[in-house]
């Protein structure tokens, strides 16, 4: 392992993102070999020893999967309610890894998992514009009005206000299927964008996240990430988080 920047290597660990890592890097809560290291951009290698508050810490690695999540399932490990989650249907070696975002419970479609902590805050954090695609159907037809209301802008509760970008795809007299894009990350935002216009969302399923789609998938199947797509995905990010 070549020398890299601290806070990397203790996001690498899975402790937090970098911006979290410089925050306790000058906290002063961070040792390397013994001496607490305040210095933002410090570099350490594999021969290093970094504690956290006394605990020492190791690089994980990463792991990185495609999962089609069928309707009836939380994204969420524990449900105090007791209700199903997608762990119930995962298997066990999984458990150690974390969705990237959430779909409601009856929404279907594809999560990434990982315990890559960094990569889910950078796909996660309101800053930076992450693409997510959605097939969407509600009951009724949804007209250009409607569509140009969308883009503009729905504030679905106070002072928040959440976009989209729709494409139809098929139109008849008791319902609409489109094609729906979201750069934000908003609790069950397509569904209360839909509900503000007086629709109903009969089914809503992911597509596609950043670079990453449900391509090859069935439901309730999971597949591991190639390393190929994996460096594609960090790249859109990186791109992503300059505009």
């Amino acid at each position: 392992m070549a020398k890299v920047r601290l806070n990397k290597y203790i996001a690498s660990a899975g402790i937090c993102s970098r911006r979290k890592a410089d925050e306790m890097i000058e906290q002063g809560l961070v040792n390397v070999n013994g001496k607490r290291v305040s210095e933002l951009g410090y570099l350490v290698s594999e021969k290093d020893k970094v504690f956290i508050e006394g605990k020492l810490i190791h690089p994980l690695k990463h792991e990185y999967y495609r999962f089609y999540k069928p309707a009836g399932y939380i994204t969420t490990a524990d449900d105090e309610k007791g209700r199903k989650t997608i762990y119930d249907i995962l298997p066990e070696e999984l458990h150690k890894l974390n969705p990237v975002g959430r779909l409601d419970r009856e929404s279907t479609g594809l999560i990434i998992l990982t315990n890559d902590g960094e990569l889910i805050n950078e796909l996660t954090h309101p800053s930076v514009k992450i693409q997510k695609v959605y097939i969407v159907s509600i009951n009724g037809r949804i007209n250009q009005n409607h569509i140009d209301q969308m883009a503009a802008g729905i504030e679905i509760e106070p002072n928040k206000k959440a976009y989209a970008e729709v494409e139809v795809l098929e139109i008849s007299n008791k319902s609409t299927l489109m094609e729906v894009v979201l750069y934000q990350g908003l609790n069950r935002q397509i569904r209360k964008m839909f509900d503000y216009l007086g629709f109903e969302v009969e089914s809503l399923k992911r597509v596609q996240h950043a670079t990453i789609t449900l391509d090859g998938l069935k439901r309730g199947e999971f597949k591991p990430i190639k390393p190929k797509q994996v460096k594609e995905l960090k790249a859109y990010i990186e791109k992503a988080a300059k505009k």
